[in-house]
């Protein structure tokens, strides 16, 4: 959404909206074996899609899109959003120039303070599981006990492949 700007109009916004509002369906309707916190997961996604539907942005406060309308959105992330929006449905401004100018302000700011500078989502270390976990959940194969398909085992150059015969 942040990296293409004609991702950030009113009618994709709209176009996702409808989207999300079927996964969110599916969602309440699934049981947590199948949806578990995937609603949650996406909560980037919302309020940016919801920053691109919301009406008079040009009224909006940074501090009502920071903390009310996106606040899991950094400053980065608003600042990116708010300057490729563009209403190709209505003709309608993105924020006024003052927000855009107090989050180049809170910018400069973050990367005087060394906070990443970047848009983009980073890693989340908070995953809670590990390689290990992963590694012990899955199931020991013994490759020597695996069959090679009938169109490798009929292939001369794959005999490599096929058990030693001892």
């Amino acid at each position: 959404l942040l990296l293409r700007r004609e991702c950030c109009s009113f009618s994709n916004g709209e176009y996702v909206k409808a989207g999300l509002a079927e996964l969110e369906h599916w969602c309440y309707n699934a049981t947590d074996e199948y949806a578990g916190s995937s609603w949650d997961e996406l909560k980037h996604i919302r309020q940016a899609i919801g920053f691109l539907v919301i009406h008079q942005k040009p009224k909006k406060t940074l501090d009502e899109i920071s903390h009310e309308l996106c606040p899991v959105l950094s400053i980065q992330q608003l600042y990116r959003i708010s300057t490729m929006y563009w209403d190709d449905k209505y003709g309608t401004h993105s924020v006024s120039p003052d927000v855009i100018a107090n989050m180049r302000v809170l910018m400069t700011e973050d990367s005087n303070n060394a906070v990443s500078n970047s848009f983009l989502l980073d890693d989340d270390s908070s995953i809670p599981f590990s390689v290990d976990d992963l590694s012990k959940s899955m199931e020991r194969i013994e490759i020597g006990d695996v069959e090679p398909p009938p169109l490798i085992r009929e292939n001369s150059g794959f005999s490599f492949l096929l058990p030693c015969s001892d």
